[in-house]
């Protein structure tokens, strides 16, 4: 156990104050044209009035002009050094979704892709076709594709354009390179080995997405895959005993149910819009004293490039915010776990921005809750793995330090 977190668990002790974690996927942003983030540029009231009476600041997730993952940016979140403990987006999204993931099993988020005759990826997601007809294309490969030589293949499929498949046999190697180019408009990028040990590894997952490929031929716009976060299932602490509390996670989106179960959070039901991922939070308010709550669509529309939709999502988190604070928790903290600014269309080695409100939270008076305000916050610029602490002083879980 590393030192922060070793100090922080001799510290922990247990009480029933209620602490919310609260995270726009992607919340940080660049300016636009008017000199605004999407963040800024939205119209929310309640996390303005909010900011008014919290501490604020900016977060960074692993270091300084480092872009983070959301695994990475989790995890930080979650009180653990991510430079310590990687963990590979494949588990993550396995664990999400279910799926039975043995010793020595190598699992990968799939995405289906549109590809044209000359294995130039066209459109990395397939048009993000309908979660419904996904789960006929993995139903499709799965009838098809068994096994590739000795290494059994088990299909799952995902939200929208993802799946995730998991591979199992002898000798099997995490350490592969993304079969994934992470742009358009160029050719494919093949899975690499990262050393000798994994050269089978990477030829079995070659030859697998070439067999994809050949179920998928006639099929529009889903004609391809592509695969990444190749990883097996390491051992991490659990959240709940390092810092004596009870966690439950309420995410959508399979990856970050993963994640959750993976640091022994129990994870439940929360459906599959905003209204019901906030109802969800007053459902299971009596058995926890943990809550991580995650809005995905501030990444998705960031990704996709849409500020305009990225800043009604961020309003939307603001009319929902009452079901949340109408509970009365004794700490609330919002933030993200990484920057998608709209004008990147990806992710970005942005700071994060923080609003923790507690009772014994020193006011900022800021007038609105911004990359700017946060910047010239009293929580200054912190390593996002030190929030957990943070959340844990201002609901009295730690005892005093020393004599």
């Amino acid at each position: 156990m590393h030192s922060r977190m070793s100090l922080l668990h001799s510290l922990a002790t247990d009480n029933e104050k209620k602490m919310v974690l609260l995270v726009m996927d992607g919340l940080g942003g660049v300016q636009g044209a008017d000199g605004s983030t999407e963040l800024e540029k939205a119209q929310i009231p309640l996390m303005d009035r909010l900011a008014a009476e919290s501490e604020l600041g900016l977060l960074s997730m692993v270091d300084v002009g480092i872009t983070p993952g959301s695994g990475p940016g989790h995890l930080s979140l979650f009180g653990y050094d991510p430079l310590s403990w990687s963990i590979g987006r494949g588990i993550l999204e396995a664990l999400g979704v279910g799926a039975h993931v043995g010793a020595g099993d190598i699992c990968a988020r799939g995405n289906f892709c549109t590809v044209d005759s000359e294995d130039i990826i066209v459109d990395r997601r397939a048009g993000r076709i309908p979660t419904e007809e996904s789960a006929k294309v993995v139903k499709k490969l799965q009838d098809a594709i068994r096994s590739v030589d000795d290494v059994r293949v088990t299909f799952y499929p995902g939200l929208e354009h993802r799946f995730v498949v998991v591979f199992s046999g002898e000798g099997l190697s995490e350490e592969v390179n993304d079969a994934d180019p992470q742009k358009e408009g160029i050719p494919m990028r093949w899975a690499v080995a990262q050393n000798e040990k994994a050269r089978r590894t990477e030829e079995i997952i070659n030859a697998f997405i070439k067999e994809v490929w050949d179920v998928l031929k006639d099929e529009h716009p889903a004609n391809g895959c592509l695969l990444r976060g190749f990883s097996s299932a390491p051992h991490i602490p659990s959240l709940g005993e390092l810092y004596k509390i009870k966690p439950v996670a309420l995410a959508t989106y399979p990856m970050y149910r993963g994640l959750a179960s993976l640091v022994g959070m129990d994870v439940r039901d929360a459906g599959e819009t905003l209204e019901q991922l906030f109802h969800a939070v007053g459902t299971y308010w009596e058995d926890y004293n943990y809550f991580y709550v995650h809005v995905k669509y501030t990444d998705s529309r960031g990704e996709d490039g849409n500020f305009a939709e990225k800043v009604k999502v961020i309003e939307e988190v603001d009319r929902l915010l009452p079901k949340i604070l109408d509970l009365r928790p004794d700490v609330l903290s919002i933030t993200g776990d990484h920057s998608t600014p709209a004008i990147l269309a990806g992710h970005s080695w942005h700071d994060v921005p923080l609003l923790l409100w507690s009772p014994y939270a020193r006011r900022s008076g800021a007038a609105e809750f911004g990359e700017k305000s946060c910047a010239q916050g009293n929580i200054g610029h912190m390593q996002g793995e030190k929030l957990m602490g943070l959340m844990l002083a201002h609901s009295l879980k730690l005892n005093k330090y020393g004599a």
